[in-house]
């Protein structure tokens, strides 16, 4: 099992700039695969960013692409969503979650955090 805990989230007026991290415990968060999911009203769940864990490329969706920087601090079992140039079409709730292979669909990982809230106003 992996817990995984967000924070970080808030209210942002565009083009300002968040932190998201997701903390995690339980097994050794090192063999997973991580990613970072939104969740917007009246929206599917959607991928945003990912590494995976046995070559540590990233991943973005082209919508985030060049405004959001994924990371993960092995030390810390953290893993980071650095959000800048924020619009308010990202505003949503934003998840972090993890699997055994680095992949974009949302079925295929297996931990998931609670969310965290990000509102981009304009």
């Amino acid at each position: 099992q992996v817990q995984l805990v967000e924070s970080g989230g808030g209210l942002v007026q565009a083009g300002g700039s968040l932190r998201l991290s997701c903390a995690a415990s339980g097994r050794t968060f090192s063999i997973y695969a991580v990613g970072w999911f939104r969740l917007a009203p009246g929206k599917e769940r959607e991928f945003v960013a990912g590494i995976s864990q046995t070559t540590s490329a990233t991943y973005y969706a082209d919508s985030v692409k060049g405004r959001f920087t994924i990371s993960r601090d092995g030390a810390k079992n953290t893993l980071y969503l650095q959000m800048n140039s924020l619009k308010p079409e990202d505003t949503a709730v934003y998840y972090c979650a993890a699997a055994l292979r680095m992949t974009f669909r949302t079925d295929e990982y297996d931990y998931w955090g609670q969310g965290t809230q990000v509102t981009v106003s304009s």
